[in-house]
């Protein structure tokens, strides 16, 4: 199976092509903010290192989020876009699972997985996995005074980009947490091995609707006021 995977939920961007269960072609850039300018060019680069055009691929996937919602976006609108013009199915990942992927297999050691990445708010977005790397509980929005509350009392390895954040609320609180060797933010190629795994339970068709994605909390943007009222009142005939 032949896989385009990006990512460009959070502060990096990255594309990836894997070729039955083997990364082939990879760029990954950390990025604030341009991932809209950057994907489509990273994506051109990995096609053709990868010696692949898009009709020629199997299948499309796209982390989900949580993230920033205008990186969220980009993401979900290329993949689509892709997935549409070549008749592909598409996939999709969070970003909680595709960093927690990221991690080697021996570094848990009977450890429970927790990661956690920034928000850019006061809380932090996270999610615990058991050390084989499945979902024990559902993805959160949490402060990270509140980690320790919802979090039994065995050993943990904390990953992500607040993991820093996370280790020193949860050591505060007199639990066994350490700090992650793996890479803190969603990258492409993990996200291949997911998609390649998950493709192969459930074989995704071509022309479903496409993956949602994982807002976990209200845009800062409101929807603006109705403004009638301030309008100066229509002139009589």
């Amino acid at each position: 199976m032949k896989i385009l995977a990006l990512d460009t939920a959070t502060k990096s961007c990255s594309a990836a092509i894997s070729r039955d269960g083997k990364v082939v072609a990879h760029r990954f850039r950390l990025m604030e903010r341009g991932q809209a300018e950057g994907l489509a060019p990273m994506v051109a680069e990995v096609l053709l290192e990868a010696g692949e055009d898009i009709p020629g691929l199997d299948l499309i996937a796209v982390t989900i989020g949580p993230g920033a919602f205008t990186g969220l976006r980009i993401g979900l609108a290329a993949a689509t876009g892709y997935a549409l013009a070549a008749g592909l199915p598409i996939l999709g990942a969070t970003t909680l699972e595709v960093v927690a992927a990221g991690i080697g297999k021996e570094e848990p050691d009977g450890r429970s997985i927790l990661v956690a990445l920034d928000s850019k708010r006061a809380d932090l977005y996270v999610q615990v996995f058991s050390p084989g790397l499945e979902a024990t509980g559902e993805p959160l929005a949490v402060a990270a005074g509140g980690l320790a509350a919802m979090l039994g009392n065995g050993p943990l390895l904390v990953v992500g980009d607040a993991a820093g954040a996370a280790v020193r609320a949860l050591r505060d609180a007199g639990l066994d947490a350490e700090p992650s060797a793996a890479a803190g933010l969603p990258d492409a190629a993990n996200l291949c091995t997911i998609a390649g795994r998950r493709a192969a339970e459930t074989s995704p068709k071509v022309g479903a609707p496409p993956p949602r994605p994982l807002y976990l909390r209200l845009p800062d943007a409101k929807p603006a006021a109705n403004l009638a009222g301030l309008r100066p009142p229509a002139k009589e005939a």
